[in-house]
């Protein structure tokens, strides 16, 4: 084997070897029960801080990063931070105050001590600014990050299983 080969060959091997060490160790079960218990945590109290606050205590519940994005029923809703920024401080306009509430489903799989997948059925009561109510709900997904700020949601996806209007 000409030399040229062999260190491009040794280069390859130690690339490969320095991305399989990058990889984060698997959490032990002690480590995946203190995730679990943080982020079941933060999940309550994001429903608890929307129900008390109203809606613009979202965004104390989404990350700030750029990687931040949202979708609606399959359709793009924020595509970043800065759009759920100013989406939520229109939301006063339309909704006055949401009651929020997690289904008994709520699911936690902690991926690294930084970042879980979150899941559970949703119920919730948005009060409109003419009194009006109306009643949703559905199935939510997110990533949870754990970050300076504590955790947030660094994505999220809300599934609503009556599409208004049909």
């Amino acid at each position: 084997m000409n030399t040229v080969l062999r260190a491009t060959l040794a280069l390859i091997a130690v690339a490969l070897a320095g991305a399989a060490s990058a990889a984060p160790a698997p959490l032990t079960p002690a480590e995946r029960a203190a995730v679990s218990a943080d982020v079941r945590a933060f999940m309550l109290k994001v429903a608890s801080e929307v129900t008390q606050h109203g809606p613009t205590a979202w965004r104390a519940q989404f990350s700030q990063t750029p990687q931040f994005f949202m979708a609606v029923n399959g359709a793009l809703a924020f595509a970043d931070s800065a759009a759920a920024s100013r989406g939520i401080a229109a939301l006063p306009g339309i909704i006055q105050s949401i009651e929020l509430k997690w289904g008994d489903d709520l699911r936690i799989d902690p991926l690294t001590a930084q970042f879980a997948v979150v899941a559970s059925s949703y119920y919730e009561v948005q009060t409109h600014p003419d009194g009006t109510r109306t009643a949703d709900r559905g199935y939510f997904t997110a990533v949870a990050e754990r970050g300076a700020p504590g955790w947030t949601l660094r994505d999220a996806h809300w599934s609503s299983l009556t599409l208004p209007g049909h």
